[in-house]
């Protein structure tokens, strides 16, 4: 349930003022005597309590018309983009590599995988217009999220991303820019960009890499790729035999190579993110590179609950009139 007008609803703060300065005021005397010996005869005669129930009733109801009046209701919205825009997909390594822990983060080391998913996300926030899909890989490559307008389901499903989620021993890049490609094969947009973000070398799947990138060519999509961490040695956490963290320096080795074929036959560019710094600074180059004007469209469909307050307002207010003039009527 939204609101139209939720500024109204500050109204409510008002209420408890109001009834505090009524209650100082007092009620207005039905009659005027001259001397209280006049009444001594009725002074044990106790308190109505129907005063306080008409004021609830009063109260409860002016609460009512104020909602009324801030415009409740349920919406249901839709965003539609008119123009093709830039189509992206992004294929994310879950290999085991990536726990290596060669980054750090406002002091903090962490591995591959926080660092690749924290910059991917600021990348996807600064690109509402455009049509983002994610692919996960390692030993085989999967779609996790189609190409969709959706970003908070995107980021949601990016954020489930853990290592482990897919069986993680070998990197099949191959495969996995195959199946970017893929997802783009039947689009058609202005531009078709698949970001590569891997931390190894291609040692499974079925495809070769430079197979993927001459079908990405002649597709027209273009591929950026991005080489994870550092080379030659990496320290990658374990447990020892006392339950302790320690950090074991592990050889891990990035396909440089490859990686640059791939972007030079798509047109694309390689990278290499071998700390934070870099990271974000090569998703901002390609954010700068890769843009688009798109117009989009918000239509959005809205239950009005209106008469759901200011029916039950007007009942209340009429019932206290109804009683009022009936069985608490008062002495003129």
């Amino acid at each position: 349930m939204t609101f139209a007008y939720p500024y109204f609803l500050l109204l409510l703060l008002l209420l408890p003022v109001a009834a505090w300065l009524k209650g100082r005021r007092g009620q207005p005397p039905a009659f005027v005597y001259s001397s209280v010996q006049l009444l001594r005869g009725v002074l044990d005669i106790s308190r109505s309590s129907a005063g306080r129930f008409s004021a609830a009733l009063r109260w409860l109801a002016l609460v009512l018309f104020i909602i009324a009046l801030s415009q409740p209701r349920l919406t249901k919205s839709e965003t539609r983009v008119t123009a093709s825009g830039v189509d992206i997909v992004v294929a994310f390594d879950l290999s085991g590599s990536m726990a290596a822990e060669d980054f750090e983060i406002r002091g903090q080391r962490v591995n591959r995988l926080t660092m690749a998913r924290e910059v991917l996300k600021r990348f996807i926030e600064k690109r509402p217009n455009d049509r983002i899909g994610l692919v996960v890989f390692a030993t085989e490559a999967y779609t996790a999220t189609p190409l969709t307008l959706d970003h908070d389901f995107l980021l949601q499903n990016l954020d489930r991303l853990e290592l482990g989620t897919i069986p993680a021993n070998q990197t099949a890049i191959g495969s996995a820019l195959a199946t970017a490609v893929n997802r783009l094969r039947e689009v058609r947009s202005k531009s078709k960009i698949v970001i590569l973000m891997t931390d190894g070398v291609n040692n499974a799947g079925k495809i070769a890499p430079l197979t993927a990138a001459e079908a990405a060519q002649a597709l027209g999509v273009k591929v950026y790729t991005i080489g994870v961490g550092t080379q030659g040695q990496a320290p990658v956490p374990t447990v020892d035999l006392f339950g302790r963290r320690v950090y074991q320096m592990q050889p891990v080795e990035i396909d440089e190579e490859t990686l640059q074929e791939i972007a030079r036959r798509t047109d694309g560019k390689y990278y290499r993110a071998d700390n934070a710094a870099r990271f974000e600074a090569i998703y901002a180059e390609i954010d700068k590179l890769e843009k688009t004007e798109a117009d989009v469209k918000k239509y959005a469909q809205h239950q009005e609950l209106f008469g759901w307050f200011i029916t039950p307002g007007l009942a209340l207010l009429l019932l206290e009139v109804l009683l009022l003039h009936t069985i608490w009527r008062r002495l003129p």
